[in-house]
């Protein structure tokens, strides 16, 4: 039976903040898709984030955490933060010194000073590792004044204590999710704001509804919180071990580390190959 599967990218597919697969994982996605496996790329990364990969063959793609959606060259879904409600989220969270980055399908947009701010964190887990190599390579995250209203989809947020996001809560919190990575260590509090109307999980069911297939034929691969709704949804879920300890509760199996060949070790134990 053919499966649809689910691959998170950073500190997933490839180390957090590459654009890299390990020689490995290449060829066990190749090796999936020759048995007729199909597989998708589901990740908080935006569609001009995310091309990289697209050397890679896949079969659709869940990006910006859900907030647009493809299957092959069609569109399934795509679903914007209307201007005015981003807004009033880009003032409240100013307003309290959280260094935000917005995402849309035309580009990434960063406060100009979070390069500083990430530089003065310790260690951190793959959300922050991915923004400082973005950030520090140049990886196409433009300054937030270069924004000229493209459509976004989501906010990444940074700041040093969980309460600098409470007015922002008290605003938007009934129509939006504020996903908090659980990795306190960094010295910073990093996560992202999403509509309600959408995560990665609802991303998983509008392509199996596509393809006319069942959750029971789905897996997912993830390794932070981020993931949680995937995880949640497809009929089998791996978090990687380099992952998150709240995910690892929560997955059908704990597979080992991206940098240990996690996924190849993974599609083989699956059958998958």
């Amino acid at each position: 039976m053919s499966k649809l599967i689910f691959l998170d990218i950073d500190g997933t597919l490839t180390e957090a903040g590459t654009n890299t697969p390990p020689d490995s994982a290449v060829r066990a996605m190749a090796r999936a898709r020759e048995k007729g496996h199909k597989l998708f790329l589901c990740t908080g990364r935006n569609p001009d984030m995310l091309k990289p990969l697209l050397r890679y063959p896949f079969d659709g793609m869940v990006a910006s955490s859900g907030g647009y959606v493809k299957a092959g060259d069609k569109v399934l879904y795509d679903h914007p933060i209307a201007p005015e409600t981003l807004k009033i989220a880009l003032d409240a969270l100013h307003r309290n010194g959280v260094f935000c980055t917005i995402e849309g399908t035309e580009g990434s947009f960063g406060d100009a000073n979070l390069k500083d701010f990430l530089d003065s964190t310790e260690g951190g887990n793959s959300e922050i590792e991915r923004w400082r190599k973005a950030l520090s390579e140049s990886l196409g995250i433009r300054p937030m004044e270069e924004y000229a209203g493209q459509p976004i989809h989501k906010i990444v947020i940074m700041a040093r204590e969980a309460s600098q996001l409470e007015e922002c809560k008290r605003l938007l919190e009934k129509d939006f999710h504020f996903i908090i990575q659980d990795v306190p260590a960094h010295g910073c509090v990093n996560g992202e704001i999403v509509s309600h109307d959408f995560d990665k999980g609802k991303g998983v069911r509008r392509i199996v509804d596509y393809f006319g297939a069942k959750i029971s034929d789905t897996i997912g691969f993830g390794d932070s919180m981020n993931d949680l709704e995937m995880m949640e949804t497809v009929g089998y879920a791996v978090c990687m071990e380099n992952g998150s300890p709240a995910l690892k509760e929560r997955a059908d199996w704990v597979c080992p580390a991206v940098t240990d060949d996690g996924i190849y070790r993974a599609f083989e134990k699956l059958n998958l190959l």
